[in-house]
């Protein structure tokens, strides 16, 4: 067999892969396209532990250890998609970088706290606090 006909096939199931990684919303479909990645690296490293004839046979080693690795992540990862669906409704990536940001409006006034007359800054805090619960909602 040569070798170019499962390099060949793992490519293309890689690049099916990172194509769901990159172009899908959901997270579980990011998850399922990850793990489309890891079987096309496992699909290379059978290949050339056939090709290469090793005696210890470390491609499928490797192999054996990469499913490990992969069962745990999509349990944990999973995992925390669920926990991400109880809390926000929606598993959506886009929507998960609203947890990571801040607003600009809570920040400010700290930054600024012995910088002169703040009550201005301070009187517009709640105000933009208001509109983010509002926009999250």
């Amino acid at each position: 067999m040569h070798l170019a006909y499962p390099a060949v096939l793992a490519v293309l199931i890689f690049c099916a892969g990172l194509y769901g990684v990159l172009a899908r919303r959901n997270a579980i479909l990011v998850l399922m396209s990850v793990e489309l990645m890891l079987n096309a690296v496992n699909l290379n490293l059978v290949a050339f532990d056939v090709w290469l004839r090793d005696a210890l046979h470390a491609g499928q080693a490797l192999t054996l250890f990469t499913i490990a690795i992969a069962a745990a992540e999509i349990g944990i990862g999973l995992a925390i998609v669920l926990a991400v669906y109880r809390n926000r409704g929606s598993s959506d990536v886009d929507r998960l970088r609203d947890t990571a940001e801040t607003d600009a409006a809570e920040t400010l006034p700290d930054a600024y706290a012995d910088a002169g007359d703040t009550t201005a800054d301070q009187a517009t805090a709640p105000a933009g606090k208001a509109k983010k619960a509002e926009a999250t909602a």
